[in-house]
């Protein structure tokens, strides 16, 4: 008998499973829309793929990440079982290949992303689909109160017109008890079971730590705890500089941020999953996906958005239920910068008609042009053009939002080829030029069709065939385009940016400025919460979190910063206030341990005990040579 146990032995090789699980797999089973709350690490995608699997026909899977959707197809197939993923940049003939194959039931999981559900040809298909069960993951992005609003998700209850019997399952890490509502509502849940897994990790350390001297804090952290770590920072610069200064200093860090190449980003996440590479300093482009249980240290230079986002970017951290620690270094600066932003966030109409204008320009897109992919580097657009880096990106969000246009993440759309002369113009050319013969025969012989239309070919596929360089292939290529023998479109490897809608004139684009504006007093509100997570020194810090996403009953933690330092205050708070006093007052500049001990008259034990709390809590530095010094 197929029972979720046995599917997850067979397939997963455990023999039990995490708290809630089984729950929401029985639920899912019984036919009942269901939203399912678990922390990063908490097993989500066992959820849907267990029931997926004890039943027949089809899964689908919307998930906005491409990333995500490769990551999890990849793990599926090497379990032997059968998973596709429909992404930006595929070809026509290639999503209708994956298609068919889901319609004649030779697929169990298909991905999609939420705008993929809304074109003509998927719709299409659905008539004939096997869709016994919808997952729905990171599905506060359904929400405009989540701090990731993506609007395609708002029209996923659509597509249950053409699955009526198939219950629906939203995941997520992170939803205030609003979100949830939202999520409920606009997914058109019917009676939904919901399911909440305490949001406090019991072995994750939380700390604040507010500190000018960021770098150096960083190195003292990871010098005192060991293993893999992750640093969150808010730009692309900081990621560079921050990987240097730790290298310079024997710390094995590389950086990761979308302005990478794929192939840079795929070797550098390789090399930190394989613990070839200690830290990896980044965006929060990185993270998302990535299946790495042995993270023992986040960090987070810089103060995010809002709680929901440092909650899963910190959860990334101790996910083998291992003794993990969670950092925020921040400064009042830094706080000023995030209330100084929302004004960037949120411009006036006349502001984004600037932007939208300054984009057209930018990729010269005529008046009426629909459907079509642009390259889009943002970076050399702002630069090009003298534009706030946060203005053009939150103009590009809102005009996403308001389905004028997509920019997706970097994609890989192949290289194209058609030939763009008569076969007997060819055969005059192939006598001139001798030396291009072969490539122009390996391109005849290889795509079929590439006289009639543009066709993906391979240029590691035609170096291997004429035994040359994948390099010489693409030049060569460009020659034969040069002098007109062929049409070559060289392949894509970089953000796309699509419009969804005709092309206006900028003077004519009109955006919901009501629905803008309680956005902003959405992220306004986010904003405050951090803040006041950041500044609060006297309350458990997981008591701080788990609130705020609804949870009011739980127990003080006993191993974040604020815990730690109450229990240094009050098991022992005669004998730690008197050696923090005579401790502070031998700091008359630097000195050595040996010396302190020296001046304080104390056992050294106990005297080493308060230390380390001092430094770890800022009040004392310790520098390269080992000299302690009090902090100003």
């Amino acid at each position: 008998m197929v029972t979720a146990h046995s599917i997850l032995h067979k397939f997963w090789g455990y023999q039990q499973f995490r708290p809630l699980q089984e729950d929401i797999i029985a639920s899912i089973a019984a036919g009942r829309d269901t939203l399912a709350l678990l922390p990063t690490g908490g097993g989500k995608s066992v959820c849907f793929q267990v029931p997926a699997m004890m039943q027949e026909g089809l899964c689908l899977v919307v998930t906005p990440l491409i990333a995500l959707m490769k990551d999890q197809v990849e793990n599926l197939n090497k379990r032997g079982i059968p998973a596709f993923a429909i992404y930006a940049g595929m070809q026509t003939r290639d999503v209708e290949k994956v298609l068919a194959l889901a319609r004649e039931g030779d697929i169990k999981f298909l991905y999609v992303s939420p705008e993929r559900l809304q074109s003509k040809r998927f719709q299409w298909y659905c008539e004939v689909l096997p869709v016994r069960l919808i997952a729905v993951d990171e599905a506060h992005c359904i929400s405009q109160w989540g701090y990731d609003f993506r609007p395609a998700y708002r029209q996923i209850a659509t597509i249950r017109e053409h699955f009526p019997s198939a219950p629906i399952l939203a995941l997520t890490a992170t939803a205030t008890p609003k979100v949830r509502e939202d999520i409920c509502r606009q997914l058109q849940l019917r009676n939904p079971a919901v399911f909440v897994k305490s949001f406090a990790r019991a072995n994750l350390s939380y700390s604040v730590v507010e500190e000018e001297g960021k770098p150096a804090r960083m190195k003292q952290i990871l010098d005192k705890v060991p293993g893999s770590a992750v640093i969150y920072c808010r730009n692309r610069r900081q990621t560079k500089e921050i990987a240097a200064l730790l290298g310079a200093q024997g710390i094995s860090a590389s950086y990761y941020h979308a302005g990478l190449t794929s192939a840079e980003r795929t070797a550098r996440q390789e090399a930190w999953i394989n613990n070839e590479t200690r830290v990896m300093v980044c965006t929060n482009a990185f993270g998302m996906g990535i299946d790495k249980p042995d993270v023992r240290m986040v960090i987070h230079a810089d103060v995010p958005d809002s709680l929901e986002a440092y909650y899963q970017e910190a959860g990334r951290a101790g996910r083998d239920e291992e003794k993990a620690y969670a950092v925020m270094l921040y400064n009042h600066r830094n706080l000023e910068e995030l209330k100084a932003r929302i004004p960037l966030q949120f411009p006036a109409m006349e502001e984004i008609r600037a932007i939208y204008q300054a984009v057209v320009n930018y990729l010269q897109v005529p008046v009426g042009a629909e459907g079509v992919y642009y390259d889009f580097d943002i970076n050399d657009f702002v630069k090009r053009f003298g534009v706030n880096i946060t203005l053009a990106f939150s103009t590009l969000r809102i005009l996403e939002q308001e389905g004028v246009w997509q920019l997706s993440e970097s994609v890989y759309i192949p290289s194209k080829v058609e030939f763009a002369t008569s076969r007997d113009v060819l055969f005059e050319y192939e006598d001139r030029q001798p030396d291009l013969s072969p490539l122009i025969q390996a391109l005849l012989r290889t795509y079929q069709g590439i006289f009639d239309n543009p066709v993906p070919v391979f240029e590691k596929q035609i170096a291997r065939i004429m035994r040359v360089g994948e390099e010489d292939v693409a030049h060569d290529l460009q020659l034969l385009h040069k002098q007109a023998i062929i049409r070559y479109y060289p392949k894509k490897d970089q953000p796309q940016l699509c419009f969804l809608e005709e092309r206006l004139p900028a003077q004519h684009l009109r955006v919901n400025m009501v629905l803008l504006e309680q956005r902003k007093k959405a992220l306004e509100e986010r904003i405050a919460a951090i803040t006041a997570y950041a500044r609060n020194n006297n309350q458990c810090r997981t008591q701080q979190l788990v609130a705020y996403f609804g949870e009011k009953d739980a127990q003080p933690c006993g191993v974040c910063d604020v815990c730690v330092k109450k229990e240094k205050g009050g098991l022992q708070s005669k004998e730690f206030g008197r050696l923090t006093t005579a401790i502070m007052a031998a700091l008359n500049g630097k000195i050595s341990l040996q010396a302190l001990m020296e001046k304080v008259d104390a056992e050294e034990s106990r005297v080493l005990e308060t230390l380390q709390f001092l430094v770890a809590e800022g009040f004392v530095l310790r520098d390269e040579d080992g000299m302690l010094s009090a902090t100003a």
